[in-house]
C-alpha cells in the first residue's frame, strides 16, 4: 500500500533537519607512555610520562605530570617525541623506529604519499632501557655516509659490502655488551645515516631500509640532495618522499652519553644553478632555539646533516654563511660538539675556529665522513662481484664508528668494507703505495706512500726500513698513487672494466710520503709504517721493495 504524500514530506524533512555524523576534529595531542612490555601499545598499568619534550620541528612542549602533551594542529608538519635516555622507542613494521606521525589535514602537492586525513589523537610508547650485567659502559653508533643507491644491484652490493660486515665486526667486536635496547640486533646502540640514502630513485627506499634494517639497530636518517622530490616547487615541498618514509627531517634524539640533532641542510633551490646549497630553514632555528637551552652541556652534543659545515668548493660557498653563523652562535655554549657530514665522497676532519666563525674555547670537529658507496659502487669488481668503489681521495668505502664515554668523550674509526686478504700493505688504518723495484745507487727520488684513512694534518706518521731508526713522513697534498694506477688501467683496457669507472684521482688530504733509500744491499727490503691515531692509537702496516744492480747504460 503507497504510503500518503503528507507521511512521505514529513519522512524527508525529517532527513534534511537531522544533523550529519560529525568528523573528529583534527588532533596533535595525546599522552606519552611507559611502555613497559614493547608493544607499542598502552595497556592496563602502564602509566604516562612527565617531562617528555615532544615537538612538531618547530614548537617544543613538555608532558604534564600524566605524560599529556598538546601540540597545535599545523597542516603539514610531523610531529615527534625526542626519545630521552633510558628509553628507547618500538619498532615500526619497516623495523624504522616509531617515534614520529605526520599532520596532513588537507591535500597538499601530488608527490610525496603523504596520506591525508584528520589524524586522531596520538600515544607515544616508550620502552624502557634494559642494560645487560655485563654491558660495557658507552655507547655505540654506525655512521654511514652516502649509501646513494641506484638500482637493485646497488643495494645488493650495499647489502653484502656494508650492512653484512658491520653485522659480523658488531658481533665479534662488541660481544657480551649488548641487551640494552629493544631492538634485537648486535651490531651497535645507535645507527646514522647521513643524507643520500638513494640516488634520485626514491621508489628505492623499502628495499635499502629493508637491508639496514637487518642491523636491528634504532636507525636515524639525514636526508640529502639525492633525496629531493624533484617535482617540488620550492623547498618545503622538497622532502616530501622523504618524510612519508623517515618522518622530521630534523629532530632530535637523547642518549645517556651524547644528544642527537639530525639536521637537513640542503637548500633546493629549483630553477637556479646549482640547484641546491647548504643551508637552514628559519623553522629549523626556531627548533634549535628552543630546544638547545633543555640539553645538559656535560654530554656530547652530535649534530647529523649531509652538506658540511665548510666550503667545498674553491672560491664558491657551498654553505650559506649567514647561516653557519647563526648556528656557530647557538652552538657557542658546549663545551663538546661533533658535526658528522657527508656529501663529499672522501674523507676528512675539519677543525672550524675563528677562520669559519666558531668562538668556542676549543675548534669545533667536523668529521666529513667517507661514503658508504665509496665512489658511487663504481670501478672493477672483485671476485664476490661488488664494485671497489675507491673514493677519489683514497679512501676505500666503508662505514665510521662512534663510541661515547659516559664522561662525553669519544673516539672515532674507520672501518673498510673489503681489505684485500694476505695484503699487510692495506690494513683497516692505512693502504701503502711503493714501487717494487729500484736501481741500487740511484737518486732517491722515489718514495713510500701512506694514506693514512683516519688522519689529521698533525698526524704522526713515520716509517723505517729492515727496522731500523723510525723516520718522519712528510704530509703530501697530492692524489693516491693506488688509484692514479687503476685510472691507468681503465684508459688501457680495450674494454669496460666494471659498470663505472673508478674516480679521477685527487689530492688526498690524509697521504704521507717518504724517500726510499737507495745505497742498501742488493735485494729485498722491508718497509713498516706506523700512525698515531688520535684515538686508536698505533697502526702499522707493511710492504717490500728491491734494489738491484744494473750496468751503465741501462739494465738488461
Amino acid at each position: 500500500m503507497p504510503l500518503p504524500r503528507l507521511l512521505i514530506a514529513t519522512l524527508c524533512l525529517s532527513c534534511l533537519a537531522a544533523p550529519a555524523e560529525a568528523l573528529p576534529p583534527p588532533c596533535n595531542s595525546g599522552t606519552v607512555f611507559e611502555d613497559r612490555d614493547g608493544n607499542g601499545r598502552r595497556d592496563a598499568g602502564e602509566p604516562g610520562l612527565p617531562g617528555i619534550k615532544v615537538s612538531d620541528g618547530v614548537e617544543l612542549v613538555t608532558t604534564d605530570a600524566r605524560g599529556a602533551y598538546h601540540l597545535p594542529v599545523i597542516d603539514g608538519r610531523t610531529s615527534f617525541v625526542i626519545k630521552p635516555a633510558g628509553y628507547t622507542v618500538p619498532a615500526r613494521a619497516n623495523g624504522l623506529p616509531q617515534y614520529w606521525r605526520h599532520v596532513r589535514v588537507e591535500p597538499g602537492p601530488a608527490h610525496g604519499g603523504i596520506p591525508v586525513g584528520r589524524p586522531a589523537c596520538r600515544d607515544y610508547a616508550l620502552v624502557p632501557a634494559q642494560p645487560s650485567p655485563d654491558r660495557r659502559a658507552g655507547l655505540e653508533v654506525l655512521v654511514f655516509g652516502d649509501p646513494q643507491v641506484k638500482s637493485a644491484a646497488d643495494i645488493d652490493y650495499y647489502a653484502r659490502d656494508i650492512v653484512r660486515p658491520a653485522m659480523e665486526r658488531g658481533a665479534i667486536e662488541l660481544a657480551h655488551s649488548f641487551g640494552r635496547f629493544y631492538f634485537k640486533g648486535g651490531a651497535a646502540d645507535l645507527g646514522i645515516s647521513l643524507g643520500d640514502i638513494v640516488n634520485d630513485d626514491l621508489a628505492l627506499y623499502p628495499a635499502i631500509n629493508a637491508a639496514t634494517a637487518r642491523l636491528g639497530v634504532p636507525w636515524l636518517h639525514a636526508p640529502g640532495n639525492h633525496d629531493l622530490d624533484f617535482d617540488a616547487a620550492n623547498d618545503a615541498e622538497s622532502l616530501l618522499t622523504f618524510r612519508h618514509h623517515y618522518g622530521p627531517d630534523t629532530f632530535a634524539w637523547e642518549e645517556a652519553e651524547a644528544n642527537f640533532i639530525v639536521l637537513d641542510d640542503v637548500i633546493y633551490r629549483p630553477g637556479q644553478t646549482p640547484g641546491y646549497i647548504g643551508g637552514l630553514r628559519e623553522d629549523q632555528f626556531g627548533f634549535l632555539q628552543r630546544y638547545l637551552p633543555t640539553v645538559p652541556k656535560d654530554r656530547l652534543l652530535v649534530l647529523a646533516l649531509h652538506i658540511p659545515l665548510f666550503d667545498t668548493a674553491p672560491g664558491r660557498a657551498t654553505f650559506r654563511g649567514g647561516d653557519r653563523e647563526r648556528l656557530f652562535a647557538l652552538l657557542r655554549g658546549f663545551p663538546r660538539v661533533l658535526v658528522l657530514s657527508g656529501h663529499s665522497h672522501v674523507q676528512q676532519h675539519v677543525r672550524h675556529g675563528a677562520e669559519s666563525g666558531w668562538h668556542g674555547t676549543v675548534p669545533l670537529h667536523e668529521y666529513n665522513v667517507g661514503a658508504a658507496c665509496g665512489a658511487f659502487w663504481s670501478g672493477a669488481k672483485d671476485e664476490a662481484g661488488i664494485p671497489d668503489a675507491t673514493m677519489s681521495d683514497g679512501t676505500p668505502n666503508g662505514y665510521a664508528r662512534l663510541r661515547v664515554e659516559p664522561s662525553g668523550e669519544y673516539a672515532l674509526s674507520w672501518h673498510p668494507a673489503r681489505l684485500p686478504a694476505d695484503d699487510p700493505a692495506s690494513t683497516a688504518a692505512m693502504a701503502l703505495h711503493a714501487p717494487r723495484v729500484l736501481r741500487r745507487g740511484a737518486y732517491p727520488a722515489w718514495g713510500i706512500y701512506a694514506n693514512v684513512f683516519m688522519g689529521e694534518p698533525d698526524s704522526r706518521v713515520e716509517y723505517r726500513i729492515d727496522g731500523g731508526q723510525w723516520r718522519p713522513m712528510q704530509r703530501v697534498q697530492q692524489p693516491d698513487p693506488r688509484l692514479l694506477i687503476e685510472n691507468m688501467r681503465d684508459d688501457l683496457a680495450d674494454h669496460l672494466r666494471g659498470y663505472d669507472r673508478s674516480p679521477e684521482a685527487r689530492p688526498s688530504q690524509h697521504l704521507w710520503r717518504g724517500a726510499l733509500p737507495t745505497d742498501l744491499a742488493p735485494g729485498q727490503h722491508d718497509v713498516e709504517v706506523r700512525a698515531f691515531d688520535r684515538w686508536q692509537g698505533e697502526q702499522r702496516a707493511r710492504t717490500v721493495y728491491r734494489l738491484d744492480e744494473a750496468a751503465q747504460g741501462g739494465a738488461d
